[in-house]
Parts: structure tokens; C-alpha cells; sequence
């Protein structure tokens, strides 16, 4: 469990050769791993510039804070701000533009050649209906914890998502 708006962050860093314009610097923290190490959740910041980003893994995206632009090849910007999502599949290479400290969390996942993730998949349902796969605990977790109320000591408050487009 961990608050992306505030997590403390560790320095990263943007390859230079991956940089365009600016001076930006980036932060990261891994706050949680699948068991098998396919998947990585990760909570990253960065300050002001344009630059070009490698995707390795695929990567989910959800804006915490600020706003970054996406560049397209014919030069036409994508807006992302709090609350926007998207999805990069890996081997992707874009263009950011950062005018400002902009975080976000990741979901990331290693790229899976499509035959060994239907098997994987096949495999797993096979040993759901043996009764042979491993069940996952939430019980070690204080679900009280994991509420806003109980963390900042606040009464409950509902809010409605406001549709944003």
C-alpha cells in the first residue's frame, strides 16, 4: 500500500542521449512486485524538458499530478493530466514534452510472446480446475489501513468522478 502523490522517491535518471531539451531529472520507487516478477508497480516523477522515451516493458500509465504532452510524428500534441491513463506497449519510442514536475504510477509488465501467454494462461486455468493453484492472502493486510479516513484521520466523504472529456 502507498500514496503516489506522496511516496518518497529515489534519484533515476533519463538517458542522456534520450534527451532533447532541458535539464530534466526523474525520481522512481518500485512499491510493489508480482510473485513471479512479470509485473512491477512504480511510481515516478519528473521535472521540466522534452525528451525521447524507450519503452521496454509495456507500460499502464495513470497521471498523478502535473501535465506532460505527448509528441506525435506530425507534430500534434497529446495532453496528460491527473486522472488520464494510457498504454505504451513495449518497444514503443515517444516524444515528451514536460513543462513542469509531472508524476505518474506505472504498471509495468514484461512483453510476452502471445503463444507462451496462452499457455500460461491454459496452464493456469488447468491447475484452477485441479484445485492445485495457489490462492492469494489479503489477511496479513488491516484493511482499515487502507482507507483515506483512517490514514489522515478524516470523516468519510464521497466525492463523484467528474467525467473529464
Amino acid at each position: 500500500m502507498a500514496t503516489a502523490g506522496s511516496v518518497e522517491l529515489s534519484p533515476s535518471s533519463i538517458p542522456a542521449e534520450w534527451i532533447i531539451a532541458g535539464t530534466p531529472k526523474a525520481w522512481n520507487k518500485e512499491v510493489a512486485n508480482s510473485g513471479d516478477r512479470i509485473s512491477q508497480i512504480v511510481v515516478w516523477e519528473c521535472t521540466a524538458g522534452r525528451f525521447q522515451w524507450h519503452y521496454k516493458k509495456d507500460e499502464s500509465v495513470v497521471v498523478i499530478s502535473g501535465e506532460a504532452f505527448l509528441i506525435k510524428p506530425d507534430g500534434k500534441e497529446i495532453r496528460f493530466g491527473a486522472g488520464d491513463v494510457g498504454f505504451f506497449p513495449a518497444r514503443t519510442v515517444c516524444i515528451w514534452r514536460v513543462p513542469g514536475p509531472f508524476r505518474k504510477v506505472a504498471v509495468l509488465r514484461e512483453p510476452m510472446w502471445r503463444p507462451i501467454g496462452y499457455a500460461a494462461k491454459a496452464w493456469n486455468r488447468l491447475l484452477q480446475r485441479l484445485g492445485l493453484a495457489a490462492k492469494p492472502s489479503l489477511d496479513s493486510i488491516d484493511h482499515a489501513d487502507l482507507t483515506v479516513e483512517r490514514r489522515e484521520g478524516l470523516e468519510p466523504e464521497y466525492t463523484p468522478a467528474t467525467p473529464r472529456r
